[in-house]
Protein backbone atom coordinates (compact mmCIF):
# COMPACT_ATOMS: atom_id res chain seq x y z
CA UNK A 1 0.00 0.00 0.00
CA UNK A 2 0.99 3.66 -1.23
CA UNK A 3 -0.21 6.57 0.30
CA UNK A 4 0.84 9.85 -1.53
CA UNK A 5 0.16 13.53 -0.54
CA UNK A 6 0.38 16.00 -3.17
CA UNK A 7 1.21 20.19 -2.08
CA UNK A 8 2.61 22.80 -3.73
CA UNK A 9 -0.13 23.78 -5.91
CA UNK A 10 -1.74 27.66 -5.98
CA UNK A 11 -2.50 30.52 -7.37
CA UNK A 12 0.28 32.12 -9.85
CA UNK A 13 0.23 34.81 -13.12
CA UNK A 14 0.94 33.15 -16.95
CA UNK A 15 4.87 33.51 -16.92
CA UNK A 16 5.42 32.26 -13.24
CA UNK A 17 6.43 29.16 -11.80
CA UNK A 18 5.44 26.79 -9.54
CA UNK A 19 6.91 23.54 -7.87
CA UNK A 20 4.95 20.65 -6.78
CA UNK A 21 5.89 17.78 -4.44
CA UNK A 22 4.51 14.47 -4.27
CA UNK A 23 5.47 12.73 -0.89
CA UNK A 24 4.79 9.00 -0.56
CA UNK A 25 4.73 6.54 2.20
CA UNK A 26 6.02 2.87 2.57
CA UNK A 27 9.98 1.59 2.17
CA UNK A 28 9.99 0.49 -1.64
CA UNK A 29 9.12 4.07 -3.71
CA UNK A 30 12.49 3.16 -5.54
CA UNK A 31 10.29 0.58 -6.56
CA UNK A 32 8.12 2.41 -8.28
CA UNK A 33 7.65 4.76 -11.23
CA UNK A 34 6.04 8.15 -10.60
CA UNK A 35 3.78 10.10 -12.87
CA UNK A 36 1.93 13.47 -12.67
CA UNK A 37 -1.83 14.06 -14.44
CA UNK A 38 -3.67 16.49 -14.30
CA UNK A 39 -7.61 16.98 -14.71
CA UNK A 40 -9.29 20.43 -15.77
CA UNK A 41 -12.71 21.18 -14.78
CA UNK A 42 -15.39 19.17 -17.74
CA UNK A 43 -12.36 17.48 -19.15
CA UNK A 44 -10.83 13.58 -18.72
CA UNK A 45 -7.40 13.37 -16.59
CA UNK A 46 -4.02 13.53 -18.70
CA UNK A 47 -0.62 12.44 -18.59
CA UNK A 48 1.79 15.48 -17.96
CA UNK A 49 5.36 13.88 -17.10
CA UNK A 50 6.58 10.50 -15.55
CA UNK A 51 9.86 9.32 -14.50
CA UNK A 52 11.59 6.06 -13.26
CA UNK A 53 12.37 4.41 -10.04
CA UNK A 54 15.65 5.54 -10.22
CA UNK A 55 14.89 8.79 -11.79
CA UNK A 56 17.77 8.67 -14.76
CA UNK A 57 14.40 8.98 -17.19
CA UNK A 58 11.59 10.54 -17.58
CA UNK A 59 8.56 11.36 -19.94
CA UNK A 60 6.66 14.49 -20.61
CA UNK A 61 3.39 15.53 -22.38
CA UNK A 62 4.11 17.75 -25.75
CA UNK A 63 2.48 20.13 -24.03
CA UNK A 64 4.73 20.78 -21.18
CA UNK A 65 7.49 20.06 -23.05
CA UNK A 66 10.73 22.57 -22.43
CA UNK A 67 8.62 24.25 -19.26
CA UNK A 68 8.34 21.64 -17.03
CA UNK A 69 10.90 19.18 -15.47
CA UNK A 70 9.68 16.05 -13.24
CA UNK A 71 12.38 14.62 -10.67
CA UNK A 72 12.46 12.50 -7.40
CA UNK A 73 14.66 11.92 -4.83
CA UNK A 74 14.43 8.45 -3.17
CA UNK A 75 16.18 9.36 0.22
CA UNK A 76 13.01 11.60 1.06
CA UNK A 77 10.45 9.42 -1.10
CA UNK A 78 9.04 12.46 -2.88
CA UNK A 79 8.52 13.44 -6.53
CA UNK A 80 8.97 16.68 -7.78
CA UNK A 81 7.14 18.87 -10.47
CA UNK A 82 9.02 22.11 -11.62
CA UNK A 83 6.77 24.06 -13.54
CA UNK A 84 8.48 26.81 -15.44
CA UNK A 85 6.28 29.75 -18.13
CA UNK A 86 3.12 28.58 -16.75
CA UNK A 87 -0.06 29.30 -19.34
CA UNK A 88 -3.82 29.64 -18.17
CA UNK A 89 -3.87 25.88 -20.37
CA UNK A 90 -1.90 25.09 -17.42
CA UNK A 91 -4.71 25.58 -14.73
CA UNK A 92 -5.90 22.18 -13.31
CA UNK A 93 -6.09 19.75 -10.29
CA UNK A 94 -2.59 17.88 -10.67
CA UNK A 95 -2.39 14.50 -9.18
CA UNK A 96 0.78 12.32 -8.46
CA UNK A 97 0.61 8.50 -9.41
CA UNK A 98 2.88 5.57 -8.22
CA UNK A 99 3.12 2.85 -10.78
CA UNK A 100 5.03 -0.53 -9.84
CA UNK A 101 4.45 -1.75 -13.51
CA UNK A 102 5.97 1.55 -15.35
CA UNK A 103 2.20 1.72 -17.57
CA UNK A 104 2.77 6.19 -16.87
CA UNK A 105 6.11 6.10 -18.72
CA UNK A 106 3.56 4.99 -21.44
CA UNK A 107 1.53 8.30 -20.64
CA UNK A 108 -1.02 6.08 -19.68
CA UNK A 109 -2.62 6.20 -16.07
CA UNK A 110 -1.31 3.15 -13.44
CA UNK A 111 -3.34 -0.01 -14.15
CA UNK A 112 -2.82 -1.04 -10.54
CA UNK A 113 -1.27 1.99 -8.79
CA UNK A 114 -2.05 4.56 -6.62
CA UNK A 115 -3.28 8.26 -6.33
CA UNK A 116 -3.23 11.25 -4.53
CA UNK A 117 -5.65 13.65 -3.50
CA UNK A 118 -4.51 16.16 -6.15
CA UNK A 119 -3.24 19.55 -5.74
CA UNK A 120 -4.99 23.01 -7.80
CA UNK A 121 -2.82 25.01 -9.66
CA UNK A 122 -4.66 28.02 -10.92
CA UNK A 123 -2.53 30.56 -13.31
CA UNK A 124 -4.45 34.03 -13.96
CA UNK A 125 -3.86 35.86 -17.88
Amino acid sequence: QVQLVESGGGLVQAGGSLRLSCLASGRTFSSYAMGWFRQAPGKERDFVAAIVGSGRRAVYADSVKGRFTISRDNAKNTVYLQMNSLKPEDTAVYFCSADFYGTVLRGLPPENGYWGQGTQVTVSS
